[in-house]
């Protein structure tokens, strides 16, 4: 038992079973972070040199495979370094930094989602203002609000989070530091100042899924208004992809944090966060 000014670390909860299942676990880890490399690598490294596609489409996807990388690199290299070396420590910083990366990479990936509906929206329902409601200049702002949103969001939650007095323990039943583990270890009422800000958070998560959705249905309506077959295909081409990555982001991210508590458990809780 100690409060927060005393602890230097946090324990992780470690991955389950025999030493060989924690090697697995490794392989398993350095294989999906080894594919996210390259796949982003290809990704950035085509739209870079490629000159063809300099186009707003691209340049928000080219923004969205850096903030895939720095999100995955925040968490996967420390839990896999845990499982080679046996271990479960995280330092205060660390852990106060990993919170911080992690919820501004991941926060600013979601607005940048945002951004990119309307992309399609304005590609496939206003095609001849294309180039004028999305010139580079107003792409780069949308960007930088992306970055930026994400960056303040991080930077309030990461504040808040830890200026709560920690007196439970220092063991967090996750293999990254993240805000719900950590407010268990509160032992005060201070963590409702955080569960406030967290509702102000799930309205702002709601209301860019109300975007998103309002965006979608005036794209499907234009769609099917289309009477070639090609351009249906074509447009549907352009849109599905980013539905598909948005539909899994929201699903894993609003089951992993608002599931409830009746069917909660440390090993179903490990899976979603994996995933």
């Amino acid at each position: 038992m100690a409060n927060s000014s005393s602890i230097t670390h946090f324990l992780l909860l470690p991955f389950p079973g025999t030493r060989q299942l924690q090697l697995l676990h490794f392989c398993l880890f350095l294989a999906i972070y080894l594919a996210a490399l390259l796949g982003n690598g290809l990704i950035i490294t085509t739209i870079a040199w490629d000159h063809h596609l300099h186009t707003p489409m691209y340049f928000f996807l080219l923004n969205l495979s850096f903030l895939d990388l720095g999100a995955l690199s925040t968490t996967v290299p420390k839990s896999m370094a845990n499982s080679l070396w046996d271990t479960r420590d995280i330092s205060y910083a660390g852990c106060v930094l990993q919170l911080f990366f992690f919820i501004f990479l991941m926060s600013a990936e979601y607005f940048l989602l945002t951004t990119m509906s309307y992309d399609c929206y304005v590609a496939i329902c206003r095609p001849l203002h294309y180039e004028t409601l999305l010139g580079s200049r107003v792409c780069g702002h949308m960007a930088a609000a992306a970055w930026g949103s994400g960056f303040l969001y991080a930077l309030l939650h990461t504040a808040n989070t830890f200026s709560v007095p920690l007196c439970q323990s220092n063991a967090l039943e996750q293999f990254f530091c993240e805000i719900p583990q950590i407010l268990k270890l509160s032992c005060s009422t201070a963590y409702l100042r955080e569960l406030w800000l967290i509702a102000v958070s799930v309205c702002l998560v709601f209301a860019s899924f109300v975007l998103i959705v309002l965006s979608y249905v005036q794209i499907f309506r234009a769609v099917l208004r289309i009477p070639s077959q090609q351009g249906c295909h074509k447009a549907f081409a352009t849109c599905l992809p980013h539905l598909a990555v948005v539909s899994l982001f929201l699903i894993t991210g609003f089951f992993a944090n608002l599931k409830p508590s009746s069917i909660s458990s440390p090993s179903l809780d490990l899976v979603v966060s994996v995933l």
